[in-house]
């Protein structure tokens, strides 16, 4: 199992890494300004990762409804399994965000915002959560 984890936006892309070890890593973010480029850049990597499966954040309202960045989500689900042939999985990602940002000092949010560290850092939550949903937790050692 080797999964990529995806956190969308606008401008840029966060990325993750996780395998069966259950540990999701950050990966840099792709901040290419055009988002054909950006679009490339993630095609490739799954590819030179070797992902098994794709882990995309899906933005739901606070009330569970889709909206649009929802839509936006799936839509690039389903064109991520068309284009690559993997299984791709939409996790909750409600507040991942701001959790990731949380862990930056104010003072430096804006320059690395910019960077895609916080983006990156939301992809890490995303895959971290699908990774202790579906692997098994660790065994307590007996005393």
């Amino acid at each position: 199992m080797r999964c990529i984890g995806i956190d969308l936006g606008t401008r840029r892309i966060g990325l993750a890494f996780g395998d069966e070890l259950g540990v999701a890593t950050p990966l840099p973010a792709l901040t290419q300004a055009d988002g054909a480029q950006r679009w490339a850049a993630l095609l490739a990597l799954a590819r030179e990762r070797r992902a098994t499966d794709l882990v995309i954040g899906h933005p739901l309202n606070m009330d569970d409804t889709a909206g649009p960045k929802a839509k936006e989500a799936e839509a690039t689900a389903e064109k991520l399994r068309t284009e690559l042939g993997l299984p791709v999985h939409l996790i909750d990602e409600r507040l991942t965000s701001y959790e990731a940002e949380s862990t930056i000092a104010k003072s430096k949010r804006r320059d690395v915002r910019a960077s895609g560290i916080i983006d990156s850092r939301a992809a890490t939550l995303i895959l971290q959560d699908y990774l202790d949903q579906i692997l098994p937790a660790p065994e307590a050692e007996m005393p």
